[in-house]
């Protein structure tokens, strides 16, 4: 699913972790033991040497520290690690208790749900998908069909709700990841729902849930081509637009959580109807619902007849493969709308990189020459290198296996100190 990343020039060389591997200028908020945990989970396995390197501590706090860990059942001594030969003894090993917390990670989208669980480490133990039907839902629908989802994850792991500390979940829309509210979502038929709470109530586990571009970056931070990157983007299209930003190798979600709704912002005033109920959104020129409009009058199909949007656009991007004008005019108008929209965040934020991923990364005119041309026509450089864009066309399991990460983070802060400012 990813390459894997392993410390190349530590005593750790060869064991791959999850979870950032650069520090923060913020990480020194953090407790010292936290930090020691983190690095430790980031490389896999770390020897103690490493730890002091790594952090800039003493050998005797590095031994203390460890020590305690240890005793609260969160880390563990291992068989030693590989040393060049004539170096003397393998030095000990220290490696995250992988059974001491497990958590399950879940994507809400509107054709079907997806689910991950794994163990303190960030181990894949079990995963699900159940396809759910494309209407819009109360929160009770959603945890009813979370439910049925977890039901399934925790058999294949062999585990029971009991055992799980958090959950994670990504979905489309405006989310409050402090609060746990769903302030807009196009899945539900309702706007500000305490979903943190009514899943706390119904089945007495935390929930961590945020916006799925930004679950999706932290599949990125943690599991992927971010891990060893302080500052990156990620643009997500499917069926609609997001965009998750690391900044200080952190996801950064703006002063009320709310930033970054890069598929809400403005490209044309009284513009195309988004789904968010505003006109002139760049989604409303990009997403699923947005290209399968247009498609139905490309494809001469009848109105009366309705076809679901993924069949639509398969059936309009073979039309423009095959020599269909009005099909290759669709897809270059998206794709000019994306080159602006591209474009602003390059100007705005100056990522290393940004990855363009989601199910519409299939369809090769949105990342065509020609958009990536105009992207950097618009973009001032002053004749610095460009912003590199990579494409990551991802299932929806690496969408569910971010939100583990979410869950993970929340673990982590609780177990080990308090979360950073």
């Amino acid at each position: 699913m990813y390459d894997e990343v392993s410390l190349n020039d530590s005593e750790s060389q060869g064991t791959s972790g999850c979870g950032p591997m650069l520090s923060t200028a913020s990480d020194n908020a953090k407790p010292l033991r936290q930090q020691i945990f983190e690095h430790v989970r980031a490389a896999g396995r770390a020897a103690r040497s490493d730890v002091t390197r790594a952090l800039g501590i003493s050998a005797g706090s590095a031994t203390t520290l460890t020590a305690d860990l240890i005793a609260a059942g969160l880390l563990r001594e291992v068989d030693g690690l590989p040393r060049d030969p004539g170096r003397g003894r393998p030095p000990v090993a220290l490696e995250v208790v992988p059974e001491g917390r497990h958590v399950i990670g879940i994507k809400l989208s509107d054709e079907k749900h997806s689910a991950v669980l794994t163990d303190f480490a960030g181990r894949m133990l079990a995963d699900a998908t159940l396809p759910t039907p494309a209407t819009r839902k109360t929160l009770d629908d959603l945890l009813e069909e979370m439910d049925a989802l977890m039901a399934i994850v925790l058999a294949a792991a062999g585990k029971t709700l009991a055992d799980i500390s958090a959950v994670g979940v990504g979905m489309s829309g405006i989310v409050d990841h402090q609060t746990g509210t769903v302030v807009w979502s196009p899945l539900m038929t309702t706007r500000d729902n305490d979903f943190a709470g009514a899943f706390l109530a119904r089945f007495g586990v935390p929930l961590h849930v945020d916006n799925d571009a930004n679950v999706l970056t932290l599949a990125e931070l943690w599991f992927g081509a971010g891990r060893g990157m302080s500052d990156f983007a990620v643009v997500t299209i499917e069926h609609g637009v997001g965009m998750g930003l690391v900044l200080d190798n952190r996801l950064f979600r703006g002063s009320r959580g709310l930033g970054l709704e890069l598929g809400h912002t403005k490209v044309q005033l009284d513009g195309a109807l988004c789904r968010c109920g505003q006109r002139g959104c760049l989604e409303a020129y990009l997403a699923d619902y947005a290209l399968a409009r247009e498609a139905a009058t490309a494809l001469h199909r009848n109105p009366r007849n309705p076809q679901s949007p993924n069949a639509m656009l398969d059936a309009l991007f073979a039309q423009a493969k095959s020599g269909n004008e009005a099909a290759r005019t669709i897809f270059r108008r998206a794709g000019r709308y994306l080159s602006v929209g591209l474009s602003n965040v390059i100007q705005l934020f100056d990522p290393e990189l940004i990855i363009l991923s989601g199910e519409r990364m299939l369809y090769d005119y949105l990342y065509a020459d020609e958009v990536l041309a105009e992207m950097h026509k618009l973009t001032l450089t002053d004749g610095r290198p460009p912003c590199r864009i990579e494409i990551h066309a991802w299932g929806d399991l690496v969408w569910a296996r971010g939100a583990t990460a979410l869950a993970l983070a929340a673990v982590s802060d609780a177990a080990l100190g308090e979360s950073r400012a």
